[in-house]
């Protein structure tokens, strides 16, 4: 129900409450019986052995489980234990990196008031927030968290604090009047929400809601409603798990059937055929890539980015739409005085944030503000009539109290103008505070003037200025003449334009203090000073971000709480927008459906004035569009959107608990330039996936090819399943982790996002991986006949170990050539990933192990070799490596 359009009366009407008495006891009993307590419900969190089993439901490991059972069955214990250990192994990894289960509800919860001040029976009484219901009359104070949602009944100068849920920092005035039109959150004044902060003045408010119908309680039922998606990631690999399951089982029958036809005998075909079953799977790639994204997510933290789901890492890399928050994330979330008329003059202002350093110019050229009298007075007026403060900590410079009121005391402190020293001497002896009626603000002050009391006055510029009949310009006072009022207001449009926030300033003299200091007599008539136009500044950074996102082919999309003229300003100096019909409000999508949305976000660059409801909205629709989009945010209003974007980007500074516990990922400096920075190792992760990816396949199609060709031309197997194990878990992992950690290649922030659909087995990577399968093989079975002729099947094993030794020498030197698909080893470097050299390393110490140590020759049916064995090895070894870098100069030609 719309109880911002409501009148006051209506409201109390309808609930049947009364405005003095409140509720009885005894009807808020009843009450809290038929609506339930002003509590948020929970939902039924999943259990660890759920979780648990979850993590066995990929196919690739649902065959590496059948496999291990054959090979138990038939007495194969020893790899029945290792792949099973592989996959016990790889599933407790998963499952400890996205362990932590969202807390978004409980987040919520910790926001919430644990009492609230209430009139009941006409008495005022505390009761526990949570037994509060519809109709209940709520007292609010500065410093009160609003218990649940209020229609405002009474309000002396009420500021909220709505941050938590629309975005925006600055508090809003509130006030009880009926608004009659469509209005957006952030925009329905009469009204205040459960879990917001009162900053400043007083109130009264009727409940109107409580609970889950709360907006904070119909954020946190969306958030549970909404279900978890498989990123582009886990639908690669489930697609490769079945591909390579599917042609597993093909291949093994095919040979199963010629062995039969060969007159093979049936229990030695069976072993060939998981052989081969053991050769098509590669059984480290489940493990490799959580590894791989473990240090992914370890990288990122370097960079600023904490990433809390492991298969995020990777779903940044093809992210095609970043939807970002404007305040903090686009900007510095400091308000910052950039621009002041005094004199008749217009100054700009450098420096951002809070610390107070920067320049005043004029035309180019830096003044002392303390030589230009005008421009004095105004930063000193500033400063005097102001109740924050600021101070220095070891992180810099903060704000304590109204931002607006911040930016004028650092203002001061650029022109050596310190808040504490002026007030010392010119003691504030009495003041008029703001209100949201009269919008401005007044202080009276001692000493400014010799013999005289002065009133400093700031305030809205059509307001002052129309309470003003003299200006101060060059040290004089002079009539303020309708001229000069129309040549001010067009500064006031020219600021409002450039979507600044404008003050005015003026002041008043005294012989002594008045004795009846009222608005009427007081800001009346009073000596306009001059303007100051401030803005929350952009972040240099996210300016280049924002151009690296357009090399990348990323679209930055700004979706904020804040008015259309000030974010439409923000985003054409980002270099987001370039045209204002590039933006839209709230208000304006209310009036759109979902299907006209999908067309309208193709087009549209920044979204003003929304709600949590309108973030949903766009994100579906980008989504709809086969977007891949990350969104941005930091309040409780941006969990659903967060929730329902492909990957959630939450502040670590600024965010509340909410965001944080529904987001996957966790900027640590608020800052835009981190979103790209992880989409770019996101890019990195998924490109050096696919390296390894297509060296294991390759490795893994060699194997099959092996002993395909040597049960078709009859001849013994090469390879038993043990030295295949052995290949796979130990021999390729190495190599295939190295892979995992490759630098990534200078072009990949310049070429366009991926295609989440395109398969990791793609036409080029299947083709090549088709042509070093070939060489593989083919180097390994020369060697294998080289073995067989010269040592006779009679000496099987030592054919066995040649070929062993040449294909994981082979495996191992394929692996440089992985390292990039067009860039050349010599390129890129040959000894330039130092981890891939040192897995080399040990990985061919490992073979040298298994063929010397003699305990473990008969483990693996090995055979130590001789000086001339290894000389043919490392012939035929280098065949691959030298195939691929061909096929690199081939296709770039």
């Amino acid at each position: 129900m719309d109880w911002y359009k409501k009148t006051k009366e209506e409201v109390l009407s309808q609930l049947n409450t009364s405005m003095d008495k409140g509720l009885s006891q005894q009807e808020a009993e009843k009450r809290l019986i038929k609506y339930g307590p002003n509590e948020l419900k929970e939902e039924v969190k999943k259990s660890f052995m759920s979780k648990l089993i979850a993590q066995f439901k990929d196919f690739l490991v649902i065959i590496l489980i059948i496999a291990s059972i054959i090979s138990f069955a038939v007495g194969e214990k020893a790899d029945a234990i290792v792949i099973l250990a592989i996959v016990i192994i790889n599933a407790f990894l998963g499952l400890y990196q996205e362990g932590k289960a969202e807390k978004a509800l409980d987040a919520l919860k910790k926001m919430a008031a644990p009492n609230a001040k209430v009139i009941r029976d006409g008495n005022t009484t505390i009761v526990p927030a949570s037994s509060l219901v519809p109709g209940d009359i709520v007292l609010l104070e500065s410093g009160d968290i609003i218990p649940a949602d209020l229609r405002l009944i009474e309000t002396s100068n009420l500021k909220i604090e709505e941050a938590s849920l629309t975005g925006e920092s600055v508090p809003v005035e509130k006030n009880s009047n009926t608004l009659y039109e469509e209005a957006s959150l952030g925009d329905r004044t009469n009204m205040a929400f459960m879990s917001t902060i009162v900053t400043y003045g007083r109130g009264k408010g009727v409940v109107v809601n409580t609970g889950h119908n709360t907006e904070i309680g119909k954020i946190a039922t969306m958030i549970q409603s909404f279900d978890d998606e498989t990123t582009p990631l886990q639908k690669n690999l489930d697609r490769l798990g079945k591909t390579l399951g599917v042609a597993c089982i093909i291949v093994c029958l095919l040979v199963f059937g010629i062995g039969l036809l060969q007159n093979r005998d049936l229990l030695q075909m069976f072993m060939v055929s998981i052989s081969l079953a053991v050769a098509a799977i590669p059984e480290g790639l489940p493990a490799i890539v959580t590894i791989v994204l473990a240090l992914g997510m370890n990288r990122m933290v370097k960079r600023n980015a904490i990433v809390k789901k492991l298969l995020a890492v990777e779903t940044l890399g093809c992210t095609t739409v970043i939807c970002s928050d404007k305040t903090g994330t686009l900007t510095q979330n400091e308000m910052t005085v950039v621009k002041a008329y005094a004199d008749g003059k217009i100054f700009d202002i450098t420096g951002t944030g809070y610390e107070p350093k920067g320049e005043f110019k004029i035309d180019g050229n830096s003044v002392d503000p303390k030589n230009v009298d005008g421009l004095n007075k105004l930063i000193t007026i500033g400063a005097l009539c102001n109740d924050a403060t600021l101070e220095k900590n070891e992180e810099g410079y903060r704000i304590l109290g109204d931002p607006t009121e911040g930016a004028l005391i650092t203002l001061a402190g650029k022109g050596n103008i310190f808040k504490d020293e002026i007030n010392k001497k010119f003691p504030r002896i009495e003041e008029i505070p703001f209100d949201s009626d009269r919008k401005m603000m007044t202080t009276f002050h001692d000493n400014y003037i010799p013999n005289k009391v002065v009133s400093f006055t700031k305030g809205a510029p059509d307001i002052v200025i129309s309470r003003c009949n003299q200006i101060y310009i060059n040290g004089e006072i002079k009539p303020l003449t309708d001229e000069l009022k129309e040549k001010i207001m067009n500064i006031n449009s020219q600021f409002s334009r450039n979507a600044l926030r404008v003050l005015a300033f003026a002041f008043k003299k005294y012989d002594k203090l008045p004795n009846n200091i009222s608005t009427e007599t007081i800001e009346n008539q009073m000596i306009f000073v001059g303007l100051v136009g401030m803005i929350d500044p952009p972040r240099e950074e996210a300016k280049k971000a924002i151009q690296l996102c357009k090399k990348a082919g990323i679209q930055t999309i700004m979706i904020t709480g804040d008015y259309k003229e000030t974010a439409f300003a923000i985003a054409k100096e980002l270099g987001i927008a370039k045209h204002e019909d590039e933006a839209i409000t709230g208000k304006e999508l209310d009036n759109i459906s979902d299907e006209d949305l999908k067309e309208l976000v193709k087009h549209k660059k920044v979204y003003a004035r929304v709600s949590p409801e309108h973030k949903v909205r766009i994100v579906s629709a980008l989504k709809a569009n086969g977007e891949i989009v990350a969104m941005t945010g930091d309040g409780v209003n941006d969990a659903l959107a967060l929730k329902k974007s492909d990957i959630g980007v939450a502040m670590g500074i600024t965010g509340t608990d909410v965001a944080k516990n529904t987001a996957e990922v966790i900027l640590t400096d608020d800052n835009f330039a981190s979103i790209v920075a992880a989409v770019e190792e996101g890019r990195i992760i998924y490109s050096n996936i696919k390296k390894f990816v297509f060296f294991l396949l390759s490795c893994n199609i060699g194997e099959i090819l092996i002993i395909f060709f040597s049960i078709l031309f009859n001849l013994p197997v090469p390879l038993i399943p043990i030295q295949l194990l052995w290949l796979n878990l130990v021999t390729d992992s190495f190599p295939a982790l190295a892979l995992g950690v490759e630098e990534g290649e200078p072009e990949i922030m310049e070429i366009p996002p991926r295609n989440p659909e395109e398969p990791i087995l793609n036409k080029k990577m299947t083709t090549a991986i088709v042509f070093q399968s070939i060489a593989i093989a083919a180097a390994s079975l020369l060697a294998y006949r080289w073995g067989l002729k010269t040592y006779g099947n009679q000496n099987l094993i030592i054919a066995r170990t040649i070929t062993f030794a040449t294909l994981i020498t082979a495996e191992l030197l394929r692996a440089y050539s992985s390292r990039s698909e067009k860039h050349t080893i010599f390129e890129i470097g040959v000894f330039s990933n130092k981890t891939l050299t040192f897995a080399t390393i040990i990985s061919f110490l490992l073979l040298i192990v298994v063929i010397y140590v003699p305990f473990l020759q008969p483990v693996f049916d090995t055979y130590p070799l001789s000086i001339s064995d290894w000389t043919i090895v490392l012939i035929y070894s280098f065949l691959p490596l030298v195939i691929g870098e061909l096929y690199k100069l081939f296709i770039r030609k």
